[in-house]
C-alpha cells in the first residue's frame, strides 16, 4: 500500500461521517492547498524527490537573436499560473494538474519526449516532473486534513 492509499483509507472513514457539502469544502482545501505547493515546487524547478530539473539545451548562436529569444528564466512561469494549473473537488475525491493546451505541454515535460519538425530536426525534452506528491505533499495532506477536521 504506498503512501496516498494509506491516507485516503485513514481520511475516508473520518470524511465520510461529514455531510456533503463540507466533504467538499473540506477537499477544496486540500486541493488548494496541493496546488500551491505543487506551484512552489515548479517555481523552484524540482522534481519531488528533490532533484533539480535538467536545464534547457543550450541555444545555438545567432538563433532568435531579436524577437522570441529564450531567456534564462524560470521553465514554466505561465504553466504554474492559477489560468493553467487547474484544481477540482467534489464530496468524493480531489485533482491537481493541467487542462487543454496546458496539459499538452505539461505531458511532454512530465514524460519527456522525442518529437521531429517537419525540417526533420528532432527536438529532445528530457522528463521533468511537473505533478508529483514529495513527502512534504503528503505530509502537508495528511495536515490539512487534521486541522480542518480537528474543526468538526
Amino acid at each position: 500500500m504506498n503512501d496516498m492509499e494509506a491516507i485516503d483509507a485513514w481520511v475516508g472513514a473520518l470524511l465520510a461521517r461529514l455531510t456533503p457539502a463540507r466533504r467538499l469544502a473540506v477537499n477544496r482545501a486540500v486541493a488548494l492547498e496541493l496546488r500551491r505547493s505543487q506551484r512552489q515546487r515548479i517555481a523552484a524547478q524540482r522534481n519531488p524527490d528533490g532533484s533539480p530539473y535538467k536545464a534547457r539545451a543550450p541555444q545555438p548562436k545567432g538563433l532568435r537573436e531579436r524577437a522570441g529569444k529564450i531567456r534564462r528564466r524560470s521553465m514554466f512561469a505561465k504553466l504554474r499560473t492559477v489560468r493553467n494549473l487547474k484544481h477540482s473537488a467534489t464530496a468524493d475525491d480531489l485533482a491537481v494538474g493541467f487542462s487543454g493546451r496546458s496539459a499538452q505541454i505539461a505531458q511532454a515535460h512530465q514524460e519527456g519526449s522525442v518529437r521531429k519538425a517537419r525540417s526533420g530536426q528532432r527536438f529532445v525534452t528530457p522528463a521533468r516532473i511537473l505533478i508529483g506528491l514529495s513527502n512534504q505533499d503528503l505530509e502537508l495532506v495528511q495536515d490539512t486534513y487534521l486541522r480542518l477536521l480537528a474543526s468538526e
